[in-house]
């Protein structure tokens, strides 16, 4: 069984405070996966995070995402790139601390964008990796685009770029909240492109800088892969409550918001 799982940025750092990470959360994320591995052998993880307070600051000063032309955005462009590698590293150095067989697998090295969508990105090493019983780990990057010239892709881009490409079972994002809520801050259970649209107004961006979108963007996203992934199952989940993501990936509870086709 292959899952594909986002620890997102506002879980493990403070997206309020540049480049503070949370390295308690992470070490007990980090735990909770290799637990998993160890009870279910036949499990298989691609691990992916986001830029956090890391790279959403950077990112948001220079306008990474809307394109890069002149030499004051590349030089930001590069920046970008560096502080979502810093926080990489950061992930990294936990999971190897819980003895999870990590390998960092740099997005930007391959992937290539059309005007913001993600069109290309090599899928040979992270294929490998999970064969070879490691754990790929991807997060949100800044990749090369033919028309704006650089631009941000998102740990959920890459995501749906894999999930194209890989036999992936099921994704699930962690955040800081219980699932998507509607307007009475009830936990909607389950979503599905039918039903988004009744949904739409409830949903609001998570608090800090995000240049990705926000909630109703990672939504609608993954709404369209289970559109495209016949089979898909996606849910987002609250990662701050210890033991959930361990529980979930072995399938012992099924928590958060559902998301699946219609």
């Amino acid at each position: 069984m292959l899952s594909f799982v986002k620890l997102g940025g506002s879980l493990i750092t403070d997206k309020r405070i540049e480049a503070s990470f949370r390295a308690e959360v992470m070490a007990r994320l980090a735990q909770e996966i290799q637990t998993a591995l160890v009870k279910n052998p036949e499990l298989r993880l691609l691990v992916g995070h986001g830029s956090g307070s890391f790279g959403h600051f950077t990112a948001s000063q220079y306008g990474t995402v809307q394109g890069v032309h002149s030499s004051d955005q590349w030089r930001g462009f590069a920046e970008v790139a560096t502080v979502a590698a810093e926080l990489n590293y950061l992930v990294a150095r936990e999971l190897q601390k819980a003895r999870v067989p990590v390998w960092r697998i740099q997005p930007s090295a391959s992937a290539r964008c059309q005007d913001g969508s993600l069109r290309s990105m090599e899928v040979f090493p992270i294929k490998t990796a999970l064969e070879k019983g490691l754990v790929p780990l991807v997060y949100g990057d800044v990749a090369l685009d033919d028309v704006r010239g650089g631009t941000i892709i998102s740990t959920e881009m890459v995501f749906g770029y894999l999930a194209r490409h890989l036999p992936v079972n099921q994704i699930v994002l962690f955040g800081e909240v219980e699932g998507v809520y509607d307007e009475r801050g009830i936990v909607i259970p389950r979503i599905t492109p039918k039903t988004l649209m009744n949904f739409q107004s409830a949903l609001t961006g998570s608090a800090g800088v995000d240049v990705t979108g926000g909630m109703l963007t990672k939504v609608r996203d993954m709404l369209a892969l289970v559109e495209a992934v016949p089979g898909l199952k996606i849910r987002i989940i609250d990662g701050t409550q210890p033991n959930l993501l361990l529980q979930t990936l072995l399938e012992q509870i099924e928590p958060g918001t559902l998301l699946v086709g219609d």
